[in-house]
């Protein structure tokens, strides 16, 4: 009786799995420049609406992770899923040591418009307007109507907190305004994965604040996110899952308070005690 029972859970939780897969898996991937191994051997799985903070000292290879899942980078092996669909060819390199062969373009394109990235250094068109900026690619990359672009441009700047800067350039405003343009402008091609490349890192510390608060509402929102910080309390308050990477792998990986106060990781310890007394 007792093995029935236990035979039920198992089916029940395998359904439920089945009808709850990632949004975002990661196998294997590994990234070289020449023979510089930047990415050594990296995996992990991220569910829709969930937040994934990835921290790690500089040179560890966070921001070529993200480039190689955002495709600003092609990787040499390993494979990445994004909403279904696989960046590359399976069976032709993608858990292995041979060379990947990437998926056809029209998948290719199918998965950089679930993604979205957010740069360090804001990278808006300095001869645009703030609403230029937002609606140029949903008209021709989306293919949307240009009085649809800029109603959603607006209702975007709205949550922003920037209304009334729609004819602004980014020149006048300040930094924490134009990161939040450029968070407004990914947000415009409706992706399901938004990345953040070090969001705050060219900021003034009392502008940090102002972009930090818009992250956490879009997790509020459920917005599915992967951010790469150097901001430890923001990355514990704010994800569901913590990456802590180092020298090209993954050292360590789990809840934000597993891997703040429970792992026994001696390198994580030194990182997370270096931050701490800065």
């Amino acid at each position: 009786m007792n093995s029935v029972n236990d035979s039920s859970v198992e089916i029940n939780d395998v359904s439920q799995n089945a009808s709850s897969s990632p949004i975002l898996v990661v196998k294997h991937l590994k990234k070289s420049f020449g023979d510089l191994h930047v990415l050594k051997d990296i995996s992990f799985e991220l569910n829709a609406g969930e937040v994934l903070s990835i921290i790690g000292p500089s040179g560890s290879g966070k921001s070529t992770l993200l480039r190689c899942l955002t495709q600003l980078e092609t990787f040499e092996a390993g494979n990445v899923r994004v909403d279904g669909k696989d960046m590359v060819l399976l069976g032709v390199g993608e858990c292995s040591s041979g060379p990947v062969k990437y998926a056809p373009a029209n998948i290719l394109r199918e998965i950089r418009l679930s993604t979205g990235l957010v740069f360090q250094n804001f990278n808006l068109f300095p001869h645009l307007t703030v609403l230029q900026n937002l609606t140029l690619a949903p008209i021709r990359v989306l293919g949307e109507n240009r009085d649809e672009a800029r109603e959603h441009a607006r209702s975007l700047l709205k949550q922003m907190g920037l209304e009334g800067k729609e004819k602004s350039y980014p020149c006048e405003l300040s930094g924490g305004q134009q990161q939040r343009v450029s968070i407004a402008r990914a947000l415009a091609l409706k992706p399901k994965i938004l990345f953040f490349d070090e969001p705050t890192s060219a900021l003034d510390p009392e502008l940090t604040g102002e972009v930090l608060k818009i992250i956490k509402n879009l997790a509020e929102e459920r917005m599915t996110m992967v951010i790469v910080t150097h901001e430890m309390a923001f990355a514990r308050d704010v994800a569901n899952k913590v990456l802590f990477m180092d020298q090209g792998i993954v050292v360590e990986q789990g809840t934000p308070d597993f891997v703040f106060n429970q792992s026994q990781n001696k390198r994580l310890a030194v990182f997370l005690d270096r931050f701490s007394k800065i």
